[in-house]
């Protein structure tokens, strides 16, 4: 069983500045719900209820949102807006959360290296919050299908999409052996290559399942592009050494690190996700 999820929330987002000067970008809204309450959310679904945080200096809204405020539910109570809080209020109450701090600023796969203590000797999930994944209607989140899938292969998956040639030097990218169903055996696995070098246009986003070999990985791995530690060359040591499979998931995903995905999300979720929910 996997029930544990990472989120690394410890980055500037300095793409929304001045927005994100003081504010995380984890919590800027999607409509009227913040992004790092969508992932959490989607972790949930899929059975994992042990959410970890990996934070920073000025993360700390994102503590105070999965707590309880009550000032804030004393002058609500009894009114209309108490059902606004229903669900995170939810989420407080039947998850356990906990949160460790990066100290410094050196890439994803220093990130999750971070979160070691909180994951402990098991497998575990990794949201990038700024990827909104939204399930088509009527089937499962990408987290509940990655869990299926990491209960038949018992190795590290990442979930992947194509994308246009001219955006591979903003991906991780992958190349391997098609296993049908949206399933690749991972052979080999390039962080940010130009459009020359790279190896497909199957780019890793912001969803995984690690073994927890992959901290000792990590520890291993020295700093790559931009001088930071990528979890894509500690994954390519357990693709080499084992296996990782990658899977090309269902459903819609949104980069709400650029502004134009921020933007393109919220449209999507107002026009098919809250105006329904007020019909």
């Amino acid at each position: 069983m996997i029930n544990k999820c990472l989120f690394p929330v410890a980055g500037y987002g300095t793409r929304f500045l001045p927005a994100t000067k003081s504010m995380p970008k984890e919590m800027l809204p999607i409509v009227n719900k913040p992004l790092v309450q969508y992932g959490v959310e989607e972790a949930v679904e899929a059975g994992l209820t042990d959410i970890g945080f990996v934070t920073g200096r000025g993360k700390r809204p994102i503590v105070d949102h999965f707590d309880i405020n009550y000032e804030l539910e004393k002058e609500i109570e009894g009114s209309g807006k108490e059902a606004l809080l229903r669900n995170v209020s939810n989420l407080i109450e039947n998850n356990n959360f906990s949160f460790t701090r990066q100290v410094h600023m050196k890439g994803l796969g220093h990130a999750i290296h971070c979160g070691q203590n909180l994951m402990g000797d098991n497998p575990f999930a990794v949201v990038l919050a700024d990827d909104l994944c939204i399930a088509d209607e009527g089937d499962i989140g990408v987290l509940a299908q990655m869990v299926k899938i990491f209960d038949q292969f018992r190795c590290s998956i990442v979930a992947i999409q194509e994308v246009p040639d001219e955006d591979v030097h903003k991906y991780g990218i992958i190349a391997g052996d098609d296993l049908g169903n949206g399933l690749f055996r991972v052979h080999d696995m390039v962080e940010k290559p130009s459009q020359d070098n790279a190896p497909s246009n199957l780019a890793i986003i912001g969803r995984y399942i690690l073994s927890p070999d992959i901290f000792a990985k990590i520890g291993h791995t020295s700093a790559g592009v931009n001088g930071e530690i990528q979890i894509t060359d500690a994954l390519l040591k357990q693709a080499k050494e084992g296996c990782v499979i990658a899977y090309k998931f269902r459903g819609k995903r949104f980069d709400c690190g650029s502004i134009d995905g921020f933007v393109e999300a919220t449209n999507y979720v107002y026009e098919n996700i809250y105006k329904k929910g007020k019909e």
